[in-house]
């Protein structure tokens, strides 16, 4: 009695986008060799990761069933989605390939493709029916669904167009503009994305301030998810500088006060405080008033949570981080005070902090406790503003004032801007208009003096 053949299993190429250990791809030899011998099913995942269009047909002639599976789930269209052979794909849906079949960890091919971002599989795959792969925040009853949750039917992106670092669309819902966070679909088999959406999700139901953007819902029971908050269209501050140049310094400053009212109250939030770690011009928004409002909560964090990795240049400026955030140790929310002091002092000097270097070599300059140049002249920096800055990015986090202690002595610097540009103005014009009335008061008393004598001296 034989027995029965062992399970049997594809291992070459690039693997299932789901699979939680992924084999690194191999040497393919030839077609034949490799698979002369074998299950012809296996045989027919051989030639569709090899590309061998005529040996697949002549496989699939012969009777073999398209839709066979290896002992993981997976199927020669799998395999095809995920080496990106579109030619392939084609000629396995035209023979009768199911599109939306399932591997062992719930991987489609459509989901593969995504995964590996070949695009144009999934434009054909689409094309032939393929649904879009399940989102990973999906639940199964109603009554679990989010009550913040839209329907991403509601959103009209006809006229759409792209804001803020690439991720932000700007769309039409319910009767007014909104800005949307697209997530990629690749964020559905990215377990450190899914997290960090999450992360995101659970920390903008919980603000509510007039200098933060507004939460107004989220897309997580499909993909894409998304997130959406109010719409600024007066864009960001990094693209005003980048117009207007260095600001005035009363302007910086007002501008400043809304920065740190809207951080003191993430710092302040309850129980935990929230740590932005990405503060910087584009990712502070203006409002239609004029006023400054925190946006982008992707790699906040609250403060009791620990990080697995440190952050990284790829998802955040380095040019505005505190270099404790790039190494190991613990840090807490005087991070955002350091990248605050560079935004200010960019609103006086016109321009970003080291501006003539490359952003990754910012972090090593920071590290040597090198910092940007104070080359505007004295008097912007006026009534404690210099001191105000190099306290904010001390090498010590320590020493760096909380944004409560910062709002109360930016409030006196826009107070004493405020009484110095009134005392500019008035006492020339006051003092001019004080010796008119008094020459206007010596004629007149002159003028009645000489009427007097002469009338007493009448006969």
């Amino acid at each position: 009695m034989e027995s029965p053949k062992p399970p049997l299993r594809f291992t070459l190429g690039k693997q299932s986008s789901m699979a939680p250990d992924r084999f690194k791809e191999e040497p393919l030899t030839d077609g034949d060799d490799v698979a002369e011998g074998i299950d012809p099913g296996v045989r027919l995942m051989y030639l569709s990761h090899g590309g061998d269009v005529e040996g697949i047909r002549e496989l699939l002639d012969s009777g073999i069933n398209v839709n066979f599976k290896d002992v993981d789930g997976r199927t020669a269209l799998h395999v095809a989605a995920c080496q990106g052979l579109t030619d392939v794909v084609s000629l396995l849906l035209d023979r009768g390939a199911e599109v939306d079949l399932k591997d062992r960890w719930g991987s489609t091919a459509l989901a593969d493709a995504i995964y590996y971002k070949n695009n144009d599989l999934i434009k054909l795959l689409e094309k032939h029916g393929a649904k879009p792969p399940m989102a990973p925040m999906h639940v199964t009853h109603a009554r679990e669904v989010p009550e913040y949750e839209i329907d991403p039917k509601e959103f009209d992106f006809t006229n759409s167009v792209e804001i803020t670092k690439g991720t932000f669309h700007r769309a039409s819902w319910r009767g007014i503009e909104v800005a949307v966070k697209r997530l990629g679909d690749e964020v559905i088999s990215d377990e450190d994305k899914v997290r960090a959406f999450r992360d995101e999700l659970a920390l903008l139901q919980r603000i509510r301030h007039p200098n933060v953007v507004q939460f107004l819902g989220a897309v997580t029971q499909s993909s894409p998810m998304m997130i959406v908050t109010e719409y600024l269209p007066k864009g960001d501050l990094s693209a005003f500088l980048k117009k207007r140049g260095a600001l005035k310094a009363q302007t910086a400053v007002k501008f400043a006060l809304d920065i740190a009212r809207g951080m003191n109250y993430l710092h302040e939030n309850k129980p935990e405080p929230i740590i932005h770690r990405d503060l910087e011009p584009s990712n502070i928004l203006r409002d239609d008033s004029g006023h400054l409002k925190v946006a982008d909560f992707g790699v906040s964090k609250l403060l009791t949570v620990k990080e697995d990795r440190p952050l990284t240049c790829q998802e955040t400026s380095c040019r505005y981080v505190a270099p404790e955030v790039f190494s190991n140790k613990e840090y807490d929310t005087k991070v955002d005070v350091f990248s605050f002091a560079l935004i200010l002092q960019e609103m006086i000097e016109g321009h970003q902090p080291f501006h003539t270097q490359q952003e990754k070599e910012v972090t090593k300059v920071y590290a040597a406790k090198e910092r940007p140049p104070f080359r505007a002249p004295a008097k912007r920096y006026a009534h404690g503003l210099r001191e105000l800055i190099e306290e904010c990015w001390s090498e010590k986090p320590a020493k760096r004032p909380t944004f409560r202690q910062i709002i109360r002595r930016l409030e006196s610097i826009h107070n004493s801007f405020g009484h110095t540009k009134h005392w500019k103005v008035a006492p020339l014009s006051c003092f001019q208009n004080l010796e008119a009335m008094l020459k206007k008061d010596n004629s007149d008393l002159s003028s009645r003096g000489h009427s007097s004598h002469s009338s007493t001296s009448s006969p």
